[in-house]
């Protein structure tokens, strides 16, 4: 059991048979009254975010959310199927519980596997992945004035935005949590 006064921020509780994780929290003592704690925190399995008051003697069973890396297989269809490491046992999971930096992700790619009590909620891919160029245009000679960019098919199929001298072929690092061209990566 946690109690509101031990929230935390990422701290995850069970409130009323859902799973909650603490954004923001603030301890506030007023004048004239109790003291309460403000906290502003978000449903795990949904997303949605609430913002609420707790009294700071509230008691919640913490909730255990369990973290897992696992290997990126293949996909059939709309199921995507990853690779326990440890005991070569392989998951599927819907398309649906994937987020947006997973058009990143690339086969034996490594991601983390999030669960609360054996249901697969989610699927965080690494934060940055070097893919190949296999579709641009060339880039105009001379316009180097302002910071102009391109449009780019990476080998994933995802459509990013990348700087002028960049072709096809060449290797790139991606920051798949904004989907943003960081440089060319490195050999």
């Amino acid at each position: 059991m946690i109690s509101a006064s031990d929230f935390r921020n990422g701290v995850t509780f069970d409130m009323d048979g859902k799973v909650m994780q603490v954004v923001e929290f603030q301890h506030v003592k007023p004048g004239k009254g109790a003291a309460f704690v403000r906290v502003k925190m978000k449903n795990v399995i949904t997303g949605a975010v609430v913002e609420t008051t707790f009294n700071p003697s509230d008691k919640y069973p913490t909730a255990y959310i369990e973290r897992k890396k696992m290997e990126y297989s293949y996909s059939d269809g709309e199921i995507y199927n990853f690779m326990d490491m440890d005991t070569f046992e392989t998951i599927p999971i819907d398309k649906s519980v994937l987020d947006d930096s997973f058009r990143f992700v690339k086969e034996n790619d490594t991601c983390t596997i999030l669960s609360y009590k054996g249901s697969v909620f989610g699927v965080e891919a690494p934060n940055f992945a070097d893919l190949v160029i296999t579709k641009t245009e060339p880039g105009l000679r001379g316009d180097t004035a302002t910071n102009v960019t391109k449009p780019a098919v990476v080998e994933t199929g995802a459509e990013i935005k990348v700087p002028l001298f960049i072709n096809e072929g060449d290797k790139i690092t991606i920051d798949t949590r904004t989907g943003e061209y960081l440089g060319r990566a490195k050999a």
